[in-house]
């Protein structure tokens, strides 16, 4: 007896592995797009203030972004007081992976508690506590 092969049933058996193929394909790819999307929504704002150092008139302020994205500084409070900065003048941007100084001309008493607040532009609040050194 002799066995013959059909050509026919190779046809559907190749255009499943195609649609298989394609399909992850085109998966593969709207996974990467929508990865790339949320990258792009949760960037972070954080500000990280590490250092306040006091002089007679004077509180600087030293502030990093540890975020992914650039936060711009709009407002400085200093014990629930808003305070205006020299050098540099707000608004003021810091990239990520960066830092600044902002110098606060004001009046400074030894051994008085002075919370410092930065408010960015997105509306989000970063606090720093230190105590003025006595003299």
């Amino acid at each position: 007896m002799r066995i013959f092969r059909s050509r026919k049933a190779l046809s559907p058996v190749v255009a499943s592995i195609i649609l298989i193929a394609v399909t992850v394909a085109v998966s593969i790819a709207v996974a990467a797009w929508m990865g790339a999307l949320t990258f792009q929504f949760t960037a972070t704002e954080q500000i990280q203030i590490t250092n306040l150092s006091f002089s007679d008139n004077s509180l600087l302020i030293i502030a990093n972004n540890t975020g992914t994205s650039p936060v711009t500084i709009n407002e400085v409070w200093v014990n629930n007081v808003k305070r205006t900065t020299t050098n540099p003048a707000l608004p003021e941007e810091i990239a990520a992976n960066s830092g600044l100084a902002l110098n606060v001309t004001m009046s400074i008493t030894s051994g008085y508690n002075y919370q410092v607040k930065l408010v960015s532009s997105k509306g989000n609040q970063f606090l720093y506590t230190a105590v003025a050194p006595t003299s």
